[in-house]
């Protein structure tokens, strides 16, 4: 648009309409190249009428106030320029300006009062909008009136639009009158929405915890409609496309969510792109769950399929389900990188907590870096299994048409990870396995290809590392398929390659979902939704399975029949019982998932005579007899081995007696007592092993001349 420097030629615009807004004006650019505003001419009688009509904007309405003002008698001025004004009138949106919002600075309250009737609630209306315009009634010509709008748009400094149907956190002149939402019942209320859940049915639940938490009012069945209503369309509405290009988009929604970020690194030619999230509420189910207990993590998904894989840390919750804490988006596998991003997770932690500590990471993937990890969090390493038995799984079942074939060549791929403590040659155990199976050459092709390469490494770590459970091997799964089924939708594979998208359906769906199976679980509300969150893990489907329903079979222990609970006449067959790499017949493990039939035998198994014992077990024995069999001689080796294994007994048996206890109260009775100074236990910010300061050392340390000023005043008293 060109820019005009006078205001001569411009057309006085008079619309049709009684009241009129911006929007039916044309503007012009008045100024310099380097400063310039959009401008209008209108009739002055007709001021009025424009701004009842801007305040009527059907996407943000507000109301304007007299920002500022001033005015000039007729004759005051010898020379003046077309724009002089002989009223000048700076009207602002009653929206703004205090708060910036994040990413904007922050304004001090106003030390006067504003003379005007048609402001709006103040402080709540504090949003920070930047929308306002200058009216200018000319000196020259004083029965028109120029218009300057700085900013046109309702938008705070990050750009974001900040009051209206359209903000999520809109809070408008009526709120004194509404009754207080809680963070608590928004979350809840729009994770239904987001999960689908009907609006009728939403609204029940939103009036009864509004009331619950607020008491009852007439104005919240009024008023509650309206407020669910605009959820669902603020949820409607909501993209993840804030700009046409991705890497702008990123930036703008890192700097409209910096509370819910913990590390962001933008690309450059030095450093690669990482985006760590996590959102308050993982942050406070992290220090919950993950302090001296595990942290895992999923960390190659969409490797193939995503502009960028996603790793996700995991802790284990009340109910040992893994819960998403922390979302990590990049390529980058490199020390340094998961140094900085890893630092930052533990630093936010322990601004929470400052003693928050966790017991164990169990990764997923032999090429991660294992490094970094114990220097962070200076713990030690599990690995899980999951993904190597996954992989191996759905691809014998893909390639392999013969059930027979799949049991047998899966048993075979078992064997060759348990030769890890046999001391089998792994290239004599591939070269057997390619001989035996050498007209399965679609698996056989794959498994070269794919798998040969790399299989020493992936051997070695799980030589190298103690194993993880099949319990927490089956939660991490069980994290990963619902992973899978909310972003890989057949509605979604256009937007795989932006991160914006992934980010946005990581925060608002998963989230959502995750947090309302949590509130459900501990609310007991939602019965639906807690009886699908529990039984959500394959381990707890196999809890529920009597062990009446499970025969092994007499010769060999070769496979099991596990009877179904809801048909007694079908079987499932367990082939190769008691190992990790049992198969199933059933339809979920020949997707290739640890199944609920699987678990259910290896635990019969782990009684029974001739059998396997688990993979984790076994490698827990074999550190142990690792411990045992180093000292060699009556040295300073063996005080140390006996102290390690001591200690670990110690640990495992009070985690036995937590497990299998029915009353924490007789745990806690058996506890040694510990003693402090009533100083020690009120002091905040000491730690329990550091002695308290008390205050009358404090004291003296500050100003000694003082304290023995007031002694002195003691003993005159």
């Amino acid at each position: 648009m060109e820019i005009v420097e006078s205001i001569l030629n411009l057309p006085v615009q008079d619309p049709a309409e009684q009241e009129f807004s911006s929007a039916n004006l044309t503007w012009t650019k008045f100024g310099t190249t380097e400063h310039h505003d959009d401008v209008a001419l209108i009739p002055y009688a007709r001021v009025d009428e424009f701004i009842i009509g801007e305040c009527s904007n059907v996407e943000c309405p507000t109301r304007f106030h007299i920002e500022r003002g001033r005015k000039r008698s007729m004759g005051s001025l010898k020379e003046y320029k077309s724009d002089e004004y002989l009223e000048y009138r700076l009207y602002w949106c009653s929206f703004g300006p205090e708060n910036y919002g994040e990413g904007g600075s922050v304004l001090p309250s106003r030390r006067y009062r504003l003379n005007t009737r048609n402001r709006a609630a103040r402080p709540q209306s504090m949003r920070g909008c930047t929308c306002h315009f200058v009216v200018k009634r000319l000196y020259a010509r004083p029965s028109l009136a120029l218009i300057i709008f700085n900013e046109r748009r309702h938008i705070n400094k990050s750009g974001f639009v900040c009051h209206g149907p359209l903000d999520k956190d809109a809070i408008g002149p009526g709120a004194k009158k509404i009754q207080y939402i809680s963070n608590e019942i928004q979350q809840q209320t729009m994770s239904m929405i987001y999960l689908g859940i009907p609006e009728e049915n939403v609204l029940e639940k939103h009036i009864e915890y509004v009331q619950r938490y607020g008491g009852s009012d007439g104005t919240v069945s009024t008023l509650a409609p309206q407020y669910v209503r605009k959820l669902g369309m603020i949820i409607k509405r909501s993209t993840h496309e804030l700009d046409l290009d991705d890497q702008a988009s990123i930036r703008m929604w890192v700097e409209r969510n910096k509370k819910s970020i913990f590390f962001y690194q933008d690309t450059s030619e030095t450093d690669p792109f990482i985006l760590g999230i996590q959102t308050e509420w993982q942050l406070q189910q992290m220090v919950r769950f993950g302090h001296r207990s595990l942290i895992a993590a999923d960390s190659t998904f969409g490797i193939k399929r995503l502009k960028y894989p996603l790793c996700t840390l995991l802790v284990f919750d009340s109910r040992q389900h893994a819960l998403p804490v922390a979302w990590v988006v990049t390529r980058s596998v490199a020390k340094p990188d998961m140094g900085k991003w890893m630092k930052a997770l533990l630093d936010r932690a322990r601004s929470v907590d400052p003693g928050w500590k966790i017991n164990g990471f169990v990764i997923d993937d032999a090429a991660m870096e294992i490094d970094p990890i114990r220097d962070a969090f200076g713990c030690p390493i599990l690995f899980s299994i999951w993904r190597v038995r996954r992989s191996w799984l759905r691809n014998v079942v893909k390639k392999c048409s013969n059930i027979e074939v799949q049991r047998e060549l899966f048993k075979c791929l078992g064997e060759i990870v348990y030769s890890i403590w046999g001391g089998r040659n792994t290239s004599v155990a591939l070269e057997e396995l390619s001989m035996d199976f050498v007209d399965q050459s679609a698996f056989m092709e794959y498994f070269k290809s794919t798998w040969v390469p790399k299989i020493e490494m992936w051997l070695s770590t799980m030589r190298t590392l103690p194993l993880a459970s099949q319990e927490a091997s089956g939660a991490i799964e069980a994290y990963h398929v619902k992973l899978k089924t909310k972003l890989f939708d057949d509605s979604h594979l256009g937007t795989l390659q932006r991160v914006d998208w992934l980010v946005h359906k990581l925060t608002t769906e998963l989230h959502s979902a995750y947090w309302l199976d949590r509130y459900a679980d501990e609310s007991d509300s939602f019965l639906n939704v807690k009886e699908e969150y529990i039984s959500s893990t394959s381990w707890h489907r196999a809890l529920q399975i009597s062990d009446s329903a499970v025969t092994l079979d007499d010769k060999g222990h070769l496979f099991a029949k596990v009877a179904s609970k809801k048909d007694n006449s079908r079987t499932h067959l367990v082939w190769n019982p008691g190992s990790d790499f049992a198969f199933c017949d059933c339809a979920w493990s020949m997707q290739g998932n640890f199944c609920k039939h699987v678990i259910k035998v290896n635990m019969i198994c782990e009684n029974a005579k001739g059998c396997k014992p688990s993979m984790s077990f076994r490698s827990f024995r074999e550190i142990l007899m690792d411990l045992w069999k180093k000292p060699m001689d009556d040295s300073m080796d063996l005080d140390e081995s006996v102290a390690w294994t001591h200690q670990m007994l110690d640990q495992i048996k009070q985690l036995v007696e937590l497990h299998c206890s029915n009353d924490i109260g007789v745990m806690v009775n058996n506890m040694p007592l510990k003693w402090i100074s009533k100083k020690g236990r009120t002091f905040v910010g000491v730690p329990a092993t550091l002695p308290a300061v008390s205050s009358s050392s404090k004291s003296i340390a500050k100003n000694p001349h003082k304290n023995r000023k007031r002694k002195r005043l003691s003993r005159l008293r």
